[in-house]
């Protein structure tokens, strides 16, 4: 059988390796993930539930959801997913990342398939989910219309795919590279590229280029003062989200 192509960007992949073992440090490299999480599980939760009629308040609300968590490095948004009682598979170009999210979820009494493998090979497998989160991952990839492909053909007919990544403007080069990276040194210098963010329009029409059907987008905005992330309808300046689904 033919391999798999892949997207995967081996320099990208390699700064990440280079941090595997901090993911679960909320005051590590990954400091500004574990301070995005809630807003971006709040997102990830209600767009779930809204598109498959699911009760929050409910125990076990994604019970019988088959969920994809691509790029999900030590599994902070697997395990809570997990939690809510979807079936979850955490998929991470980085080997690293693999045995810090296994050991995580082990301790925590979570029971996750996690495996080094690509979006691309899994859907030369012929693997199938409802849904598929692809959260900072899309600015990372040698090229984002094959790689949102490979996430459209591993949803089923009607299933959600929710992506988030980084605009790409004057403003987004300000905070996410020079603040985050060289003020904040919230990240190590070097970990973003400017050239490879996607504006949102850019993003929808590679999403819509790739076979799905964008449904809805928010900003993630951060706030100084509170020290705290929010989601809006109309700042999608620099982090934002998107959901789209499978037409089938």
């Amino acid at each position: 059988m033919q391999a798999a192509q892949t997207t995967i960007d081996q320099g990208e992949v390699a700064k990440f390796e280079a941090m595997a073992a901090e993911w679960w440090d909320p005051n590590g490299k990954f400091k500004p993930l574990h301070m995005l999480n809630p807003c971006r599980l709040n997102y990830i939760t209600a767009q779930i539930a809204a598109e498959f009629d699911r009760d929050l308040s409910a125990g076990m609300p994604f019970k019988g959801l088959r969920l994809l968590d691509i790029g999900c490095g030590g599994g902070l948004l697997s395990e809570p997913m997990a939690r809510l009682g979807a079936d979850v598979v955490g998929a991470d170009a980085a080997e690293r990342n693999i045995p810090v999210a296994q050991l995580h979820a082990e301790q925590s009494g979570l029971s996750i398939d996690y495996r080094h493998t690509t979006a691309e090979a899994l859907a030369a497998a012929g693997e199938r989910f409802d849904v598929v989160l692809n959260m900072e991952v899309v600015e990372h990839v040698s090229d984002p219309l094959a790689y949102l492909t490979a996430c459209r053909q591993l949803l089923r007919p009607g299933g959600l795919h929710i992506c988030s990544t980084i605009n790409r403007n004057p403003k987004s080069f300000a905070m996410a590279i020079v603040g985050a990276e060289y003020v904040m040194r919230w990240l190590p210098k070097g970990t973003h590229d400017w050239s490879k963010f996607i504006t949102p329009d850019e993003l929808y029409k590679l999403l819509e280029q790739a076979g799905l059907r964008p449904v809805d987008r928010k900003g993630f905005v951060f706030n100084p003062v509170a020290w705290s992330w929010s989601l809006s309808d109309r700042d999608l300046s620099v982090n934002y989200v998107t959901a789209s689904v499978n037409p089938g």
